[in-house]
């Protein structure tokens, strides 16, 4: 993709998103509402570029962790900008979504892009310069440099360690499906010959095409689209990452999560290729996330009540 589409592309988000705090609960979306036509923009059949996590046949593993930030370093050039520009989603409840009331990014993704500046600067605010961007948009913002980091629900898979450098991951979802309630939908298995809506370029399209029952992939630009879509009963299901499903299920009560994980989605930070010092560093910050209390704190706070008690991913490195 040529950078002058990327731009039209990636929207740059000029706002400081605050801290969840430490009570209460996540802010409820905006009312649901309802729904009309016509078809969001960028609706279209399966482009699956991104290859399936079931693909993984490399060395996923990332490189060891070293939290030092020497002169000349792309951490410290960072810090000199004085500011982390972070690619992000703004649609995507419960991991990164824009807070109708507020006006802030929230969101479990949100808390690690904190992490990271609060890691170079010394604390968070005023040094994150947010870009919204698509899920077909992150291997080439990241390509461009026209982000530092993409951290966007980034499931880490062979095919995209050819053009992006990965984190250790630092949350493992699983590929599920949200249908209507009362539909008899009950997984991927009912649903052949039927359209089915993920994003372009993730995983989960590519896990829809290979499905057994030939189910019809449907893609879009960005989740809040296959929330609309099925909602307007242009698609019959929608199936990705069980965490991404459970904040459409959270804003409309007519759908559900139906059947177990069939995938396992390991979110990673994505990075620029040849930035190895980047990847060292963003690991040994989240070694400090998963070992203290911020992953805890985070999930009780935006996943648990959906999906349970959790706990973060085993790492080991190269």
């Amino acid at each position: 993709m040529a950078r002058g589409k990327l731009a039209a592309l990636v929207a740059a988000v000029a706002l400081l998103a605050a801290g969840c705090g430490s009570a209460g609960t996540p802010a409820d979306p905006a009312p649901v509402g309802d729904v009309q036509a016509p078809v969001p923009a960028g609706v279209g059949g399966g482009d699956t570029g991104a290859g399936s996590s079931a693909d993984n046949n490399c060395d996923t593993r990332s490189l060891s962790p070293n939290g030092s930030m020497p002169s000349g370093s792309t951490m410290d050039k960072i810090r000199d900008r004085g500011r982390l520009i972070a690619g992000v989603d703004q649609t995507n409840y419960l991991f990164g979504f824009l807070n109708p009331s507020s006006g802030n990014l929230e969101g479990f993704d949100i808390e690690i892009v904190k992490q990271i500046a609060a890691s170079i600067f010394g604390d968070w605010e005023g040094h994150i310069q947010w870009v919204a961007i698509p899920s077909s948009a992150r291997e080439q913002a990241l390509k461009d440099h026209q982000v530092d980091i993409v951290v966007r629900t980034y499931s880490i898979t062979c095919s995209r360690m050819k053009d992006v450098a990965f984190s250790a991951p630092y949350y493992q979802a699983g590929q599920a499906v949200l249908a209507a309630k009362n539909s008899g939908v009950r997984g991927m298995q009912d649903l052949g010959g039927k359209r089915v809506c993920a994003a372009t370029n993730s995983t989960s399209l590519a896990s829809i095409a290979q499905a057994p029952s030939h189910p019809i992939p449907v893609s879009v630009n960005n989740w809040s689209d296959c929330l609309l879509l099925i909602q307007q009963g242009q698609v019959d299901a929608v199936s990705t990452d069980d965490v991404i499903l459970a904040g459409m299920a959270r804003q409309d009560p007519n759908l559900e999560v139906v059947g177990e994980p069939f995938t396992k989605e390991f979110y990673g930070v994505g990075i620029p290729l040849g930035q190895d010092d980047m990847v060292r560093f963003v690991n040994a910050v989240l070694e400090n996330v998963r070992n203290g209390s911020a992953w805890q704190n985070a999930y009780k706070y935006w996943i648990e009540r959906d999906l349970g008690p959790g706990s973060p991913p085993t790492v080991s490195y190269r």
